[in-house]
């Protein structure tokens, strides 16, 4: 039995097809930024809704090919805050066969401490993962399982079209984009312990992206990224490196160059957790929601 989980976020569409032992037979990943306008407009734009569908009609096909039985598409900040998500959900029910289930921001931050703690001696924790991703971010405290978790409106291309106006960003671009998340950060750590954390577990494509331009890889590869690790000090000047340098020089940087109108943004959000909450070092995780959501499927 092949099962598939498609994660449908703010900027990327991603794909995992898993076969019954849990091993990875396809893992895609599109940037559409479906979450384009969203936090200005309130809405899902028709081109961001067009370019995500069409992706996902590629997944059909990929579904197809693999035989796969049981799909679950979860679709997270974009849609949460679209008041056209009903548009965009039967768009992507033609294209994928399956249509996506909103889930809450607790579930979206549950199913990614399950995929992140995947394979780890529960002894290292507890664990404090958090997943940046597109307009959210979710930060989860537990140790074989959550036991304090929240979500929270910010990522990379919510503070990039918030506050990343120039290009590069002016100093008090970068500023308020720090000042926002120090805010939100006041209700994190009403809602999480982090103190109690052992390990931090880093998610989602701006860490892995950092992760690989820190090794100088010119190519994503996720078997070097996978539990890498990355300082505070690593953070604070890759953070620099990029703040300081034009979308164009970006794109030749990263090795996912579309990363590179919002990278910065995702970049100081980082930046900003680590010095709020005094964490000096993390692991990077390629194991994430996708994981999380398969791993429900195969339990039945």
């Amino acid at each position: 039995m092949n099962v598939a989980a498609v994660d449908i976020g703010t900027n990327s569409v991603r794909l995992l097809i898993s076969n019954e032992r849990g091993e990875a037979l396809e893992r895609e990943m599109v940037i559409t930024r479906l979450g384009q306008g969203v936090d200005d407009t309130g809405a899902l734009h028709p081109d961001a809704i067009a370019r995500t569908t069409a992706v996902l009609a590629q997944y059909a096909a990929l579904l197809a090919k693999h035989g796969v039985s049981k799909v679950r598409a979860a679709a997270t900040s974009a849609a949460r805050d679209a008041r056209n998500r009903e548009d965009f959900f039967a768009a992507a029910e033609a294209a994928l066969g399956t249509r996506p289930e909103l889930i809450s921001g607790e579930e979206e931050a549950a199913l990614s401490f399950r995929g992140a703690t995947t394979g780890l001696e529960p002894a290292r924790g507890p664990f404090l993962v958090v997943d940046i991703g597109g307009g959210s971010t979710e930060l989860v405290l537990g140790t074989s399982a959550p036991e304090a978790a929240i979500s929270v409106p910010m990522g990379c291309v919510r503070m990039t079209e918030r506050q990343l106006k120039s290009d590069p960003p002016r100093p008090a671009e970068l500023a308020a984009v720090a000042a926002d998340v120090q805010a939100i950060m006041k209700d994190v750590k009403r809602a999480v312990p982090v103190q109690r954390a052992r390990l931090m577990i880093g998610l989602a494509g701006t860490i892995t992206s950092l992760a690989s331009l820190r090794q100088g890889a010119l190519r994503y590869d996720p078997a070097l990224t996978h539990h890498s690790r990355l300082t505070r000090a690593d953070v604070d000047e890759l953070c620099e490196r990029l703040a300081s340098a034009t979308i164009a020089e970006r794109r030749t940087m990263l090795a996912e160059p579309k990363r590179a109108e919002v990278i910065v943004g995702g970049a100081l959000v980082l930046r900003t957790i680590l010095h709020e909450l005094d964490i000096t070092e993390l692991m990077v995780s390629e194991t994430d929601i996708l994981d999380g959501l398969a791993a429900t499927l195969l339990e039945g």
